[in-house]
């Protein structure tokens, strides 16, 4: 079988450019995850990876949309060689059946490390800039005109903290930074 990978970094980008080159292709299952590339940790990739049997071939636009490290590259082809499947990125032209595929996937993994690295850069650039002109500010505190009373209920006893944090509307590390007294 073909098993096809789609990757987007955020739920509001359009998957359909990725989509049409693997139908092309005659992808027959296709798996998308709308997900930083950063890491592994995304459930449409690793239902992928359970899902491939030996023979079957995964097919990816491009390898940033698969992998956006090295190592996590190498591991993920790891885990397909593993059980038998080829690996496919159609843009670089990568077919892990070959001895030049499986060297080529390593040159182009590293070069999409390098790629995110200067994403990350220039982002860092681009915040610092904004900060100095007064334009970035960080993300607006979590403010709740409640907080001081229910905490104060809690720290008494009266409440759980699991119940002061629904009443909040937080989550734990966001509950216990404040009551600490960071960011109030």
């Amino acid at each position: 079988m073909k098993i096809g990978y789609i990757r987007v970094s955020t739920t509001d980008q359009n998957t359909m450019r990725q989509e049409v080159l693997l139908k092309e292709l005659g992808v027959d299952e296709v798996f998308i995850d709308k997900a930083s590339g950063k890491n592994t940790d995304r459930p449409e990739l690793k239902r992928m990876l359970t899902y491939v049997r030996q023979g079957d071939t995964v097919i990816v636009e491009s390898i940033s949309r698969f992998a956006r490290n090295t190592r996590d590259l190498l591991e993920l082809i790891a885990q397909l060689a593993e059980k038998e499947v080829e690996f496919i990125s159609k843009k670089e032209s990568i077919d892990t059946s070959t001895p030049t595929g499986k060297f080529m996937l390593t040159i182009f993994g590293a070069v999409a490390e390098l790629e995110r690295e200067y994403i990350l850069q220039r982002q860092h650039e681009g915040i610092a800039i904004a900060k100095e002109m007064g334009k970035y500010k960080g993300r607006k505190p979590i403010c709740h005109p409640e907080f001081d009373k229910i905490v104060a209920k809690w720290k008494a006893g009266s409440m759980t903290a699991a119940e002061a944090m629904r009443r909040l509307d937080m989550k734990p590390s966001t509950f216990y930074r404040k009551v600490r007294g960071s960011n109030r």
